[in-house]
């Protein structure tokens, strides 16, 4: 019963990305391009890079804390090996960061 619900849905993906794709291949007229010119903004892209690079660096360094006090909270004598670790992921998150708000700012100036 399943199997044959799958491929049904399978199929009828298949018709529909068939039958979508000379509407999708359609040329735009120079108003249209006028128009999606304007309503594409660079700087948009760019701010929501750079504020989701951000989010992610809180977001990694606030687990990596956490799991550290947690691991010390366990195990109080292994708190030197415990926090070597921690502060070379919190580095590894802030340098993947960084590589994000550097691409967002390249792709503003670029």
């Amino acid at each position: 019963m399943k199997s044959a619900a799958l491929r049904f849905a399978l199929v009828a993906v298949a018709l529909f990305v068939i039958a979508a794709s000379p509407a999708m291949a359609q040329v735009p007229t120079p108003d249209q391009q006028a128009t999606i010119a304007k309503a594409s903004n660079p700087k948009t892209g760019a701010g929501l890079g750079i504020g989701f690079s951000v989010i992610g660096i809180g977001i990694g360094l606030g687990l990596i804390g956490y799991a550290a006090l947690s691991g010390v909270a366990r195990q109080p004598e292994q708190t030197g090996t415990i926090r070597g670790l921690m502060i070379l992921l919190a580095a590894l998150v802030e340098g993947a960061g960084i590589i994000g708000i550097l691409f967002s700012l390249a792709s503003l100036f670029l």
